[in-house]
């Protein structure tokens, strides 16, 4: 395919692990590019190979810290000024995500920020998955294709084959996704339903149906310290649950989260790649997301359908 088609894929430093992936599917060779690190923290993007007229896709997740989205301006600028016929985000892990609206007063909106950021970078289409709000979509004035982490969740599900299995959420706000899983799987659906006193502090939990002598699996988008996610694995386990495991798009697990999770009545959580995740715990699994990348760049690349590959 890389014989024939004008484009070439390129990564920045964090998410080249997953980019490396995408091309092996693909298939083609990661593009050369230089990125240049000064003493005082700045760095200087460079591409070593001529991408004039080519389709360019840039694959790098957003996540903490800011230098991941730093650097991913740089390689969309420099693409725009080696004269690229069409640059492409590839963004599994879309950050600031959190922050989509004015919860309270005089606060920023992050995501629209960013999405501000990299349109006028010079993006031309955006690729990501699994967004912490499906109304980020809006917010850019390009094409989005928004991909779903179920197509590689499902299956493991199915694979794994449990009887009397419950779908749950760890909180009311996920029930819609929740809900999805649960239909195609035709199985029961569980809510958890939480307080807060603060950001990543859970104050009390109760749960709405019955889990007694169920399997069940949580869904949500993402893990980040990890207490919301082991509070309802534990107070589940409490309720009379058989076992308790959890499924997450995005590997966050900032701070106390690995311990937590190794320390919770989880069997197991399984993520996607869409964020490195460095820390060791046994507990935690991670499936690629490469070849449903790799099939999605195939699919702009011959004008081919986008949404024809969910599952759900």
């Amino acid at each position: 395919m890389s014989a024939t088609t004008p484009f070439k894929v390129f990564s920045g430093t964090n998410s080249r692990y997953l980019a490396e992936k995408i091309c092996k599917s693909l298939g083609c060779e990661l593009g050369n590019m230089n990125i240049t690190h000064f003493a005082d923290g700045e760095f200087a993007v460079s591409y070593e190979e001529s991408i004039r007229g080519q389709y360019v896709f840039l694959v790098q997740s957003t996540f903490p810290n800011s230098d991941n989205l730093m650097e991913l301006l740089l390689m969309i600028d420099a693409a725009k000024r080696a004269s690229a016929k069409s640059i492409i985000a590839v963004i599994p892990y879309f950050g600031w995500a959190r922050q989509d609206r004015k919860d309270k007063p005089r606060v920023s909106i992050g995501a629209k920020l960013v999405a501000d950021l990299l349109s006028v970078a010079g993006i031309d289409r955006l690729i990501t998955m699994d967004l912490h709000a499906d109304q980020i979509q809006g917010f850019f004035d390009i094409p989005v294709d928004h991909l779903y982490a179920s197509t590689i969740f499902a299956p493991y599900i199915q694979s794994l084959n449990l009887e009397n299995l419950v779908i749950a959420t760890p909180d009311v706000g996920g029930s819609k996704r929740a809900s999805t899983y649960a239909k195609f799987l035709d199985v029961p659906l569980v809510l958890c339903h939480k307080t807060r006193e603060k950001a990543n502090v859970v104050a009390s939990m109760q749960i709405i149906g019955d889990v007694k002598d169920k399997n069940v699996i949580l869904i949500d988008d993402m893990v980040d310290t990890a207490g919301t996610i082991t509070k309802a694995a534990d107070i589940m386990k409490e309720a009379g649950a058989r076992s308790v495991r959890a499924i997450a798009s995005h590997c966050v697990m900032s701070g106390p989260a690995s311990e937590r999770v190794q320390n919770s009545e989880l069997e197991e959580i399984v993520f996607t790649d869409s964020i490195p995740y460095s820390l060791r715990c046994a507990k935690v699994k991670q499936l690629s997301i490469a070849d449903m990348f790799a099939e999605t760049i195939h699919r702009v690349m011959t004008n081919e359908s986008i949404s024809s590959q969910y599952l759900i």
